[in-house]
């Protein structure tokens, strides 16, 4: 288990705020406490999860004097965010497709403001079905779930 540094922020009439100084841009809110630690742990994962998506480095952990030290942070209250440990490492490949099959990639990925490479990922994440073990399993499969919707 890794522990990155939230900071907590409240104003007056204000939910409590946190922010991560090792991801600027990484923050969450919530009228309760239990509810901020919710939220941060959430989006404390999800923003490593697009960081390994994309190719990006996880950096290390600052450690609470290093961030508290920092003047922008000095008057907020320093909290330690768990995340589960990294394990799935992106490794970078080439692959060769054909160019109508890669501007459906591109265009598809620009749709939905990904890049290429987390693109291809998450459209590979639930493919094939788990009942699937071989390439002829899973072509039958599309095409008996295709079949069936035909006739519906």
């Amino acid at each position: 288990m890794r522990y990155y540094v939230g900071v907590i922020h409240k104003n007056e009439g204000s939910e409590y705020g946190i922010s991560f100084p090792d991801f600027p841009g990484c923050v969450s809110a919530g009228a309760s406490v239990e509810e901020l630690k919710a939220g941060a742990e959430e989006a404390l994962a999800g923003h490593l999860r697009i960081l390994m998506e994309d190719g990006e480095e996880i950096p290390q952990p600052s450690t609470v004097e290093e961030i508290m030290g920092n003047p922008d942070f000095a008057d907020g209250m320093p909290v330690l965010i768990p995340v589960a440990e990294v394990v799935d490492k992106t490794v970078r490949v080439n692959i060769t497709l054909k160019q109508s099959d890669l501007s459906v990639i591109d265009r598809n990925a620009a749709m939905l403001g990904v890049s290429r490479s987390a693109y291809i990922a998450r459209s590979t994440a639930g493919f094939p079905p788990r009942n699937v073990t071989s390439v002829s399993d899973a072509a039958g499969s599309f095409r008996s779930s295709k079949a069936g919707r035909k006739a519906s």
